[in-house]
């Protein structure tokens, strides 16, 4: 059997902080930092860089809205924003997404080299 996508799930539940046409978003079940969000296609597509313009463009208004929204809450002092596309580069979760991360001062001792660390200690939730 099968297993079921569990963003596809989120979709399907309407368990979404915001969605437009083809794209949805949500907070991280395993988040990095407070006000960890995912934006993701409505459609199950596996690679972000399979998706139509009009996708990107969708989920790309979805970050925007997710990023003042938690400027405004939670008045972080940066963001993290990427993606994992495929399993060698990280990815768990077989549909397109990506991530905004809020970034608070004092999170780590040392932020620099941003994504490509963010913050060890929580990258492996598995």
């Amino acid at each position: 059997m099968i297993k079921p996508c569990v963003f596809c799930e989120k979709v399907n539940n309407n368990d979404l902080l915001y969605e437009n046409e083809f794209a949805a978003c949500f907070r991280d079940a395993f988040p990095i930092s407070n006000g960890h969000t995912l934006i993701i296609p409505k459609d199950h597509i596996q690679d972000y860089f399979e998706l139509n313009k009009e996708t990107k463009d969708a989920m790309s208004e979805l970050v925007e809205l997710a990023r003042k929204d938690l400027t405004e809450e939670l008045k972080p002092d940066a963001f993290n924003f990427g993606l994992n596309s495929g399993p060698a580069a990280g990815q768990t979760v077989g549909h397109a997404h990506l991530h905004l991360i809020p970034r608070f001062e004092g999170d780590v001792e040392d932020p620099r080299g941003g994504i490509r660390w963010i913050i060890s200690d929580k990258a492996k939730y598995w």
